[in-house]
C-alpha cells in the first residue's frame, strides 16, 4: 500500500486548517469581532481607521490638535494644541460609543519634551478621577507640524 495518498491527505488537511477564516459571526468564530470605524464626513480621510473596534476594545489612531473639519492646528503653542487633541479625542471616543472615564491606556508623543509640565496641566483636566496607563516620548516631526499626539485606548460596550 502506497503511503503517497496519504500524505496528500494530510497535506490537503493541513493547507485547509491554514486556510484565512473571514467569517464575522463570532458565534462560530472563537476570534474577536474587528470593526474598522471611519467617519464618512471627513473630507480627506488618511491610510489609517479613525478607530478600530475589538471586542470590546476601542483603539483610537493618533489624534493631533487640528481644529474640527480642517488640517489647521489650534493656536495657543503646546496648551492650545493639548486642549484641542483631547477635545479630538473626547468627540472621537463619543462617536464610538465610548467616554473619557472609559479610557485604560494612553500613548503621547510631544515634540517639545520640555514642552511636558505643560502638556501635563491640559491632560489632567480631562482625567480628573482615575488616570489612564500612559506612555510617551519625544518625537521629532508630528504629523502637521503638530506638539503633540495622543493615541488612546478605550473600553465599549
Amino acid at each position: 500500500m502506497s503511503r503517497f495518498p496519504t500524505f496528500l491527505l494530510l497535506l490537503a488537511l493541513l493547507l485547509s486548517a491554514c486556510q484565512p477564516n473571514n467569517s464575522t459571526d463570532t458565534a462560530t468564530d472563537d476570534r474577536p469581532y474587528v470593526e474598522f470605524l471611519n467617519p464618512t464626513d471627513l473630507q480627506e480621510p488618511g491610510p489609517f481607521s479613525d478607530a478600530v473596534r475589538v471586542g470590546n476594545l476601542l483603539f483610537l489612531s493618533g489624534k493631533v490638535g487640528v481644529l474640527p473639519g480642517t488640517r489647521t492646528l489650534a493656536e495657543g503653542g503646546i496648551e492650545g494644541e493639548s486642549r484641542q487633541t483631547m477635545d479630538n479625542i473626547k468627540a472621537t471616543l463619543e462617536r464610538w460609543g465610548s467616554s473619557l472615564d472609559r479610557v485604560v491606556k494612553c500613548t503621547v508623543m510631544i515634540d517639545n519634551i520640555e514642552e511636558w509640565g505643560a502638556f501635563n496641566e491640559v491632560y489632567v483636566e480631562y482625567f480628573p478621577g482615575n488616570k489612564p496607563a500612559r506612555s510617551a516620548f519625544g518625537a521629532d516631526g508630528l504629523a502637521l507640524g503638530a506638539a503633540v499626539e495622543v493615541e488612546c485606548i478605550a473600553t465599549v460596550d
